[in-house]
């Protein structure tokens, strides 16, 4: 019992001295407290002088700073206001001195306008004295010469005329030298080159063929009984047999040849055979007619391999194999168109061209006088739509269209065609053509030159090639001539067709007789 007491007494005085400290803890710290705010306002107080004193200090700092630069900035205004009242003074200047020369320059031109009008009215007085002293001078002029105002133009016209006309022949001459200098040398030698180097064969070759007979009765055993083997002989072949009194020989005539060639080996195998009647001469006519294909197939073939040609479509060597029975002028035209192939390949080689093309042209240029016997229109016009059904390069379709000069040659290949084709019919024994239509040509020849006025007479020589005209002296004059001689050339070349080239010769003399008594 006393020991709990004792617990509770020591409990009570430890509570009582717990809370004496916390008072006396409470008071102390309340003192402190009061000491550390009152030092704290102490601070605040110096540091916001310290703030106010700084805060006048630098305002006063910025106002100084501020009025400085205000005060150099009124300065630099001052100074450019300054600058730009003198520029705008010198500009004021400037502009007085220009309104002044304006000023002077006005009245000097006002003193010329005037001057101007009066010199104006003295020259339209002077012109009015001239068109007044031109008209005297014309009517003076008129009286003593005799014509009037237009009849003197008509006349200076014709003088003008002749000195044109003179002027003209001049430069025809003086462009003709010129040609011939420039290109004849290299003309000759390219063509002499190609030339030398294709010498082609020529065969002459007619529109009939001659079948031999072993005998005379053969041709009895030909006609047949009333006529019926010779007539299914001409219904088979579409030919006719001439049978005359020429010994042992047939001639078979026909335009298309290789009709004509057909019922010359059809009548070849008959007479071997010795069997001829109807059933056998149709039997004949067809193998003649499937040799004769198989040999237009070999020849065409045989043409272009000797060109060189490659790639033809297969109707195109069938048809350069029909060539190989036709002429022209006596001329074989496959043969023709071989040599034309060669010359044209040798002449494109000689001036740089394209060979290939040039040897397909010249070979293809008469392709269409295959078919000329079977359809209607001109040998060139049917080339060209043969060349372009088998797709033919557009060169060669030009080349075949303008070999006759039915269009202008564009190209060097055309052109190249154009003279191979024409060395190639000119060239000694190359081509012939029958009396009458020589002696035709010739007349033609004649009549076309003695058409034009001042030709005295003219005469066509040297079997058509040349035309020798001689022209009145007192009607046509030495310039006269070369433009009659170009006219000339130029109604031939329109109006007659001719192989090679003709040349027109003029001939003007003056001749002067008398007599010693």
């Amino acid at each position: 019992m006393p020991t709990t007491t004792m617990y509770v007494i020591f409990g009570a005085l430890a509570v009582v001295l717990g809370i004496v400290g916390f008072v006396i803890g409470m008071v102390y710290r309340n003192k402190s407290s009061k000491k550390t705010i009152g030092s704290a306002k102490e601070e605040a107080r110096r540091i916001l002088s310290e703030a106010i004193k700084n805060a006048e200090t630098k305002k006063k700092e910025s106002l100084l700073e501020a009025k400085d630069e205000i005060y150099h900035l009124r300065q630099e205004t001052e100074k450019d206001l300054r600058e730009r009242r003198s520029e705008i003074q010198r500009q004021e200047h400037r502009l007085q001195q220009k309104e002044e020369t304006l000023d002077r320059k006005m009245d000097v031109l006002e003193g010329k306008e005037e001057k101007l009008e009066v010199r104006a009215k003295q020259i339209d007085e002077k012109l009015e004295e001239c068109e007044q002293l031109k008209r005297s001078q014309l009517e003076i002029l008129e009286r003593i010469s005799g014509f009037s105002k237009e009849q003197a133009k008509s006349l200076l016209l014709e003088m003008l005329e002749g000195e044109l006309a003179h002027e003209k022949a001049v430069r025809i001459k003086d462009c003709e030298q010129r040609t011939r200098e420039e290109s004849d040398t290299m003309a000759r030698e390219i063509l002499a080159h190609a030339i030398q180097r294709c010498a082609a064969d020529h065969s002459s070759e007619i529109t009939v063929s001659v079948v031999q007979l072993p005998n005379d009765e053969m041709k009895g055993r030909i006609i047949g009984r009333e006529g019926r083997n010779i007539r299914a002989i001409e219904n088979a072949t579409g030919v006719d047999l001439i049978i005359d009194d020429t010994p042992e020989a047939i001639t078979v005539s026909s335009f298309e040849p290789v009709r004509r060639e057909i019922a010359r080996v059809t009548l070849e195998k008959l007479i071997l055979d010795g069997r001829i009647h109807p059933a056998r001469i149709e039997e004949m006519v067809e193998k003649a007619r499937n040799e004769v294909e198989a040999t237009i197939k070999r020849e065409g073939e045989r043409a272009m391999i000797e060109a060189g040609v490659h790639n033809l479509h297969p109707e195109l060597i069938k048809l350069l194999g029909k060539l190989h029975y036709r002429t022209s002028y006596g001329q074989n035209v496959l043969n023709h168109s071989l040599e034309v192939c060669h010359l044209a390949g040798l002449l494109a080689a000689e001036m740089g061209a394209d060979v290939t093309l040039a040897k397909r042209a010249g070979l293809l240029h008469d392709i269409g006088k295959a078919i000329d016997h079977e359809q209607e229109g001109s040998h060139i016009q049917l080339g060209v739509e043969v060349a372009k059904r088998y797709k033919e390069n557009e060169a060669v379709i030009h080349a075949i269209h303008a070999h006759h000069g039915d269009v202008e040659a564009k190209t060097v290949i055309a052109c190249i065609v154009q003279a191979a084709d024409a060395i190639s019919a000119a060239r000694p024994g190359a081509r012939r053509e029958n009396i009458e239509n020589y002696i035709k040509r010739l007349e033609k020849l004649e009549e076309i030159a003695n058409s034009f006025s001042g030709v005295q007479d003219s005469f066509a020589i040297q079997a058509g090639r040349e035309i020798r005209i001689v022209v009145k002296p007192e009607a046509v004059s030495d310039d006269n001539m070369v433009i009659i001689a170009r006219d000339i050339a130029n109604r031939i070349e329109n109006e007659l067709e001719y192989p090679g080239q003709i040349k027109v010769n003029l001939i003007r003399e003056n001749r002067v007789v008398d007599y010693a008594k």
